[in-house]
């Protein structure tokens, strides 16, 4: 899992990871609307998670706390994350003030992206109706071709940023979205991944969130990490939706001249104040044209980890984050 990492912040608050029961920080616990609950369940011994979970509820003002992160929820081997949804949804009542949450903070040296058990993330948007941030981490299959990570469509009035970081999104998950009725939402990113971890997502199932009538309010669009990059960049290229983005990222992909000639030939973006293409394949000229177009300060084309990248060699792109 490269270059993913626990935040220190999340929703403007520190994250701070709460000390199991048996553990305490060296001093008193902050103020529960302080910070960011991180819940980190000791998965080579105690405490599991359902006992770092009431210890939670008997420890903190859970009716103040604002924003939560779930890190490592196994115990042992990896176990699938619907006990944890579980539990989210049926103490939903405990969080009045909730308003983000992350699920599956795991990075690569606790368990790679593609081996999180996921499941049906539907009953905690459901659950919490006046959630304005969710970030979701985690493939849709696992290597014995089991599809977990799921989502079907939601109507909720308050959701205003939505991310899925992922070495292989499904479709069915970009289709739900599509479906959804998300009036406040202003922040969509979607890490599309590979078709070998389950991102099978294709142009036409991005076909409700190009158009523009989808989320009238969205201003920032990120369609990242994918292996159909140019495809994705030539549908930008005349779709609707981008006459009302602030920003637009197509990094992290296989973004190549194809992908960038269609930008430049499309409709206008300087009304764009950031255009993200970092992680790219696209060469130098046509670089600076698109540099030109919007001025260097607002295009990110920082070239990551493509050091011996064979411009003769398509086969040899890779995305950002896959495994």
């Amino acid at each position: 899992m490269t270059d993913i990492e626990h935040p220190e912040t999340f929703h403007g608050l520190p994250v701070l990871t709460l000390p199991g029961p048996d553990r305490s920080l060296a001093g008193p616990l902050p103020a529960a609307d302080s910070v960011a609950w991180r819940l980190e369940s000791d998965w080579d011994g105690d405490p599991t998670f359902a006992t770092l979970w009431q210890h939670f509820l008997d420890t903190v003002d859970t009716s103040r706390v604002r924003a939560l992160v779930i890190g490592p929820w196994w115990h042992g081997d990896y176990e699938s994350i619907a006990p944890v949804i579980a539990l989210l949804a049926g103490h939903a009542d405990r969080f009045p003030a909730l308003r983000a949450l992350f699920l599956a903070d795991v990075v690569g040296e606790e368990c790679e992206l593609s081996w999180l058990v996921m499941s049906d993330i539907t009953p905690v948007v459901e659950a919490f109706g006046r959630l304005e941030e969710l970030t979701v981490r985690g493939c849709g299959e696992r290597s014995e071709g089991r599809t977990t990570l799921d989502l079907r469509p939601v109507r909720h009035k308050s959701l205003r940023k939505l991310r899925f970081e992922s070495g292989g999104l499904p479709s069915g998950i970009v289709r739900a979205i599509g479906a959804s009725e998300l009036p406040a939402l202003e922040h969509l990113e979607l890490w599309l991944g590979v078709t070998e971890y389950g991102g099978d997502t294709t142009v036409e199932d991005l076909a409700p969130l190009l158009s523009g009538a989808a989320f009238p309010a969205l201003r920032h669009l990120g369609l990242q990490n994918s292996e159909i990059q140019d495809e994705i960049a030539a549908a930008v290229a005349s779709a609707p939706v981008v006459a009302q983005l602030e920003s637009l990222s197509l990094a992290m992909g296989t973004l190549g001249d194809e992908g960038a000639e269609a930008l430049l030939s499309g409709q206008p973006l300087t009304h764009l104040t950031s255009l993200d293409l970092h992680h790219h394949y696209i060469s130098g000229p046509l670089m600076d044209r698109l540099r030109s177009l919007l001025g260097s300060d607002r295009v990110n084309g920082e070239v990551d980890e493509v050091e011996y990248w064979d411009p003769e060699e398509d086969d040899d792109r890779y995305v950002a984050i896959s495994e």
